[in-house]
C-alpha cells in the first residue's frame, strides 16, 4: 500500500508541546498518512554531550504520542553510522519501503541553510519539503527564500501551522533552574522527566 510519510527530525531533547503541535498539524494534511519523528542519536551540528541518551529520548517520545494513531516514533537513525544524515536516513528508508513516499518536515528558519546540507539537490528530487512558519521577521523569511533561489515553487509546501515559540533549550534551562514547566510537556513526559530528575 503506498503511503504518504512526514518525516519530523530532532533531537527531542525532551519533546514538547511545540513539536506535537507541529507533527499533529501536519498529520492531519489530507496529502500525508502518518508522520514518523525521527530520534536524531547525533545531529551534526549539535554538541552530543548536550543530548539525554538516545533511548531515554525515543522513550519520550513514544509517550507523548502513545495515544495518537497518526504520529509514529521511529529511531532509525539509531542504527545508522554516526553523524546522521538526512539523505543517508531517506535512502535507507526508500530502501527499505520502496512503495512509501517520504516529505521532509522543516521549520522555515533552516531553509537558509539547506543549500549547505549534504546532497541537498538529491534530496529535492526524490522528497516534498513541508515547511512551518518559525517566529522571523519578514526581512528574514525574505532572506531564506532568496538564499535557495534552486528551490523551486513545486519542491516545497508552506504549511499553514501555528507559530510555536517553545524551544527545548528553554525548557532545560528552566528545569535547571527548578523552574515548573508541566505545561510545556505532555503529563507522562514532564512527570518521567521528574522522576529521573533529567536536565536538573
Amino acid at each position: 500500500m503506498i503511503k504518504n510519510i512526514g518525516l519530523f527530525f530532532g533531537s527531542f531533547n525532551p519533546i514538547h508541546v511545540g513539536h506535537l503541535i507541529i507533527a499533529n498539524h501536519v498529520a492531519q494534511l489530507e496529502s500525508i498518512d502518518e508522520v514518523w519523528l525521527v530520534i536524531s542519536p547525533h545531529n551534526p551540528h549539535k554538541k552530543k554531550e548536550s543530548l539525554l541518551p538516545d533511548l531515554n529520548r525515543l522513550y519520550m517520545v513514544n509517550i507523548a504520542i502513545e495515544d495518537n494513531n497518526k504520529l509514529r516514533a521511529s529511531d532509525i537513525e539509531f542504527k545508522m553510522p554516526q553523524p546522521s544524515y538526512t539523505i543517508d536516513t531517506l535512502t535507507y528508508l526508500k530502501e527499505k519501503h520502496p512503495d512509501y513516499k517520504f516529505n521532509l518536515i522543516m521549520g522555515a528558519d533552516n531553509l537558509r541553510s539547506f543549500h549547505k546540507w549534504k546532497n541537498y539537490e538529491d534530496i529535492l528530487k526524490e522528497h516534498k519539503l513541508l515547511v512551518y512558519p518559525r517566529v522571523l521577521t519578514d526581512k528574514e523569511i525574505q532572506e531564506n527564500y532568496d538564499a535557495i533561489p534552486s528551490i523551486e515553487s513545486h519542491h516545497f509546501e508552506i504549511i499553514n501551522a501555528p507559530l510555536m515559540k517553545v524551544s527545548a533549550s528553554f525548557i532545560r534551562n528552566a528545569m535547571k533552574a527548578k523552574k515548573d514547566v508541566r505545561y510545556l510537556l505532555t503529563e507522562p513526559v514532564w512527570k518521567y522527566c521528574d522522576e529521573m530528575s533529567f536536565y536538573k
